[in-house]
């Protein structure tokens, strides 16, 4: 049976319907006050009688996007049919709320939920609001990474690091240990941290990563960068660091650097978490 509008009232505020001789009221921050003044516009009051219901609306929409193993049910999001309960769910309703894309979130948290790290999944999303990393529309995220003027990296100079390259260790090859700051993997993190590595023969890249891929957020450099087993090179940052925007940094042995396959597990290292008193690097005495 065909639904009858009946009356009708709309501000910038609100919209307040009676559909079949029932009032309904939507709020302008509804996650589909922009569908239900489509409805209006069109007649189509079938739909607009179902765009009440926030909990249904919010499940629809969301899971019109099909995004893979998340859906959510009754106000509650699952993961391959788990409840899932973290700071990352929090900011996908937050999106929702507030009108804002929550999909590349979702995304996000389908492919975080891959990561079989227990520890990783409940701190990443933190640390990439903290540092202002964005989230790409497929869930993958990006932060920066220092290499040299020539896209090595600054340790080993076995990694190529130009625009296009994937990079991939084996993810047991990689430091999970977030009490150990410098070790092995590959390292990426924000603008401040990478900015500061490499002196003058340095220049900074774009990586894009995969949050399955992420391996540990390390405790040191207040906590600026993570490790991963995998990340792609997506584009120059188009600004190359000269010392004079670096002369904290370049006071030191120009053969070290906080990067990938470091060697410094190895506690005879010279350098390994040994900090000045204002929190850099130096060798042991």
């Amino acid at each position: 049976m065909m639904k009858t509008l009946n009356a009708l009232i709309k501000t910038d505020e609100s919209i307040t319907a009676v559909i079949d001789g029932i009032p309904k009221t939507m709020s302008c921050n509804h996650p589909s006050f922009t569908e239900a003044i489509t409805c209006l516009a069109t007649g189509d009051y079938e739909t607009l009688d179902s765009l009440f219901d926030v909990s249904a609306s919010i499940a629809r929409k969301f899971n019109a996007d099909n995004v893979g193993g998340v859906e959510i049910t009754d106000g509650v999001i699952y993961y391959q049919g788990e409840p899932v309960h973290n700071y990352v769910v929090d900011r996908i309703f937050d999106f929702m709320d507030e009108g804002l894309p929550f999909q590349p979130l979702a995304k996000f948290l389908g492919k975080l939920m891959e990561n079989p790290s227990r520890r990783a999944v409940s701190e990443l999303y933190t640390f990439l609001e903290h540092k202002h990393l964005p989230i790409c529309e497929d869930g993958d995220f990006l932060a920066y990474k220092s290499v040299t003027n020539d896209y090595m990296d600054h340790h080993s100079g076995k990694f190529f690091n130009g625009v296009g390259e994937v990079l991939d260790m084996p993810r047991n090859a990689v430091c999970d240990d977030a009490d150990v700051g410098c070790s092995y993997g590959f390292h990426a993190g924000s603008h401040e941290y990478a900015s500061n590595f490499g002196g003058g023969d340095s220049r900074l890249v774009i990586v894009k990563i995969n949050p399955a891929d992420v391996v540990s957020v390390p405790k040191d450099c207040d906590c600026q960068k993570l490790r991963t087993s995998r990340y792609e090179v997506v584009k120059d940052f188009e600004q190359v660091y000269r010392k004079p925007l670096n002369t904290e940094f370049t006071s030191y042995d120009e053969d070290y650097d906080d990067e990938d396959y470091d060697g410094c597990a190895d506690e005879n290292c010279a350098y390994h978490n040994v900090r000045d008193a204002k929190g850099r690097f130096m060798r042991k005495r």
